[in-house]
């Protein structure tokens, strides 16, 4: 594969799995909570296709023109449940909302404890400056450097998609975090206005401008996090 080819190759290879492991665990969790409207659709599966053929825009065409545009990678997917479920059971919809943040966020101490036994092992190091496709590079030339270059991105993209879809705008996911605490009444208020499409629109538009100033700094408190002391900044 030609180099310049693969550092997209591998953001989108990483992207397809972290999102579809997202969409996933909400439809896995809603099944499991008493709605099979994702499961009937076939969304309880890693298996990209379902999610694709939901979202093929979102999943495909926007992630690959946005890397090739702008050396960034952005998409969204979606899985369905059932809004009167939702409405009559509240705590379990923030519950299923927060599982696919959940999911990026066990991947994303997956890739951080694989730097940091790659690291004991000899086979990564830390390097002395650090980005987004460069969190760790491998010790020696070889199969290992695509290792260390797929870890960076899952560590980065993972961290993306938790921090993203934690801000507390509609539609995201973190929206949903007071359905947890509020009373059943004023939580079917809440989730109702929630459905409003010009408050989903706004809260789309506020959080992709909040995405670029808030992610760096959290890149690098993570980073020094996988490297106490590295001093990262």
């Amino acid at each position: 594969m030609n180099p310049d080819l693969l550092p997209g190759a591998v953001w989108y290879a990483v992207f397809l799995f972290s999102t579809v492991l997202h969409e996933a665990a909400h439809a896995w969790s809603a099944h499991r909570m008493g709605d099979d409207t994702a499961f009937r659709g076939g969304q309880v599966s890693l298996n990209p296709w379902p999610h694709i053929r939901r979202e093929p825009i979102g999943m495909v065409v926007v992630p690959i023109l946005s890397w090739l545009l702008g050396g960034w990678m952005i998409g969204w997917a979606s899985a369905p449940y059932d809004v009167a479920w939702a409405l009559r059971h509240p705590r379990r919809a923030g519950l299923m909302a927060l599982a696919g943040p959940a999911a990026n966020l066990l991947l994303l101490l997956l890739a951080a404890l694989l730097i940091r036994v790659g690291i004991e092992w000899n086979v990564l190091i830390q390097p002395g400056e650090i980005d987004s496709t460069h969190l760790t590079t491998a010790a020696v030339s070889g199969p290992f450097e695509l290792g260390a270059l797929l870890l960076s991105v899952m560590f980065s993209l993972n961290l993306l998609l938790f921090a993203f879809n934690l801000l507390p705008l509609p539609p995201l996911d973190g929206s949903s975090l007071p359905l947890l605490f509020l009373s059943k009444e004023r939580a079917h208020a809440y989730s109702t206005a929630l459905q409003n499409p010009l408050l989903r629109i706004g809260g789309l538009i506020v959080a992709f401008k909040l995405t670029r100033p808030l992610f760096h700094p959290l890149f690098l408190l993570a980073a020094n996090w996988v490297y106490p002391g590295a001093g990262y900044g």
